[in-house]
């Protein structure tokens, strides 16, 4: 009996009882109209696909066809000059919604065909590629959004593949596929975003913003970001933590962010509270400032701004109880920004204990409870260390500008971020091509994104001095349980 099923296998005849049978596989010969009718199936259906997927150019494709037949040639160049023209006028009078939806959409297309020349390859040499039984299992280049100076390509990884798979190669994927860095993104699950930037927009100093004319705490703009694209701080409803080395920039962002809010100082719908160790970096600017405290002046001033401003958030936060969930500045219950320059002599380096102390409780005070009731502490500091600055958790928004050592990356934005490509300890020392370069790791983000601080100089803050100043009363001339 033969062990085989005779609908796969047949026997060959042979003459000789003795050889050994041949078996080999039945060759079926399907009908000529069979082939016909599935090959005009398939062309149907990927004729349907493309125009699901391209209307657009499925119409104008059709519209050509159509005055060709009828027109001649004339017809499809009359055509393409009106599309032209409209397309000029579209891109004039409209650009935002002519680069949404045309020209963000086509350079990423052209993107992406781009990584596909090579993508197999790089893919290969980067040994992201599996190999099955039978075959190679290669990862899927998805779409690509690509912005003009940075490309981000969405991945369907291999199953099994995870993100620490594609990071430990970044370096092979940026030359591969001739960005200048590479980092890895998170992404919905089986899939994973490889940030390519070919074009590095921060070597150069960014000058001071124009003065906003409106004021947005919930989206302030301070510099740029490595994808060209403006940097934006919130501060409203966190506390932000910057730390960086000497010469790193930290004096830009501090001031960058202030002169954003510079109109809802002038308004009286924000105050500033300024804590300044050192005596040296907040002082240019001390007519900004409705309170302003300084070691040099009074070891206690600083101690005793900050316990003010924690009996004022109190009664602040008794009055709003039960009234209000969330905070609108307003000329009764301003904003308030408490601006500290170099916060871990406050906390770690200050030499009396009990000033020290009563420091460090007033701070996790208002970074505990402050968000609330319209408080936001902005913290500078250099050394990262956690000996130095306890309550840095309490810091839900932290930047990391230029640090000394590979270990304090992760020290201020968090375990991981520098294996996510925070790589604030290569940051150059030269003020001209490194001095407000920073890296910024939100709550809601836990990738690292790439920012410059634009420059704010001496004569910048003169005249922000000289224009701007509080249209309310300094919080000391209020009496306690008065309005915030």
């Amino acid at each position: 009996m033969n062990p085989f099923s005779g609908d796969q296998i047949v026997q060959v005849t042979n003459p000789d009882p003795f050889a050994k049978p041949v078996l080999r596989s039945p060759v079926l010969h399907t009908p000529v109209w069979m082939i016909a009718v599935a090959q005009l199936a398939r062309l149907l259906w990927r004729l349907g696909r493309f125009i699901a997927r391209h209307p657009v150019a499925s119409v104008i494709v059709g519209t050509m066809l159509t005055t060709w037949r009828y027109l001649g040639w004339s017809g499809p160049t009359a055509l393409v000059l009106v599309l032209a023209v409209i397309a000029a006028a579209w891109r004039r009078f409209w650009p935002a919604s002519w680069f949404r939806l045309v020209a963000v959409p086509m350079r990423g297309r052209c993107r992406r065909w781009r990584y596909l020349r090579d993508w197999v390859q790089v893919m290969t040499v980067a040994r992201l590629v599996i190999a099955s039984r039978s075959h190679l299992l290669v990862p899927v280049l998805g779409p690509v959004a690509s912005t003009g100076c940075t490309d981000r390509l969405l991945v369907r990884m291999v199953a099994g593949q995870s993100p620490e798979d594609f990071g430990k190669h970044a370096v092979n994927l940026a030359h591969g596929l001739g960005a200048l860095t590479c980092r890895i993104r998170t992404a919905p699950p089986g899939h994973v975003i490889i940030e390519l930037v070919r074009r590095d927009v921060l070597t150069a100093i960014i000058p001071a913003l124009p003065i906003p004319a409106r004021c947005d705490l919930r989206s302030l703009a301070v510099g740029r970001r490595e994808d060209g694209l403006p940097w934006t701080v919130r501060l409203h409803g966190t506390h932000v933590l910057a730390a960086g080395s000497t010469g790193a920039g930290k004096a830009s962002l501090l001031w960058g962010i202030i002169r954003g809010i510079l109109p809802a100082l002038q308004d009286g719908t924000a105050c500033l509270l300024g804590a300044d160790p050192k005596g040296m970096e907040l002082a240019y600017g001390r007519a900004l400032f409705d309170r302003y405290g300084s070691y040099e002046s009074d070891p206690a001033a600083i101690t005793v701004l900050l316990e003010d401003a924690v009996t004022d958030m109190q009664h602040r936060a008794a009055r709003l109880a039960g009234k209000r969930r969330d905070h609108t500045p307003t000329a009764e219950h301003p904003f308030t920004l408490v601006v500290i320059d170099e916060v871990a002599f406050l906390t770690a380096y200050q030499p009396d204990r009990k000033l020290r102390e009563r420091t460090l409780a007033a701070l996790a005070t208002l970074t505990t409870q402050g968000r609330a009731v319209g408080y936001c502490v902005l913290a500078a500091l250099q050394d990262p260390r956690k000996d130095v600055l306890t309550i840095r958790n309490l810091f839900p928004d932290r930047i990391a500008m230029r640090l000394d050592e590979p270990e304090q990356v992760d020290m201020v934005l968090g375990d991981g971020a520098r294996d996510r490509g925070a790589l604030a300890d290569q940051i150059s020392p030269d003020p001209a091509t490194g001095a407000g370069i920073a890296y910024v790791r939100l709550a809601d983000d836990p990738d690292p994104v790439r920012v410059r601080a634009a420059w704010v100089s001496d004569p910048d803050i003169t005249a922000m001095c000289r224009e701007y100043s509080p249209a309310r009363p300094p919080l000391a001339a209020i009496e306690p349980g008065a309005a915030a």
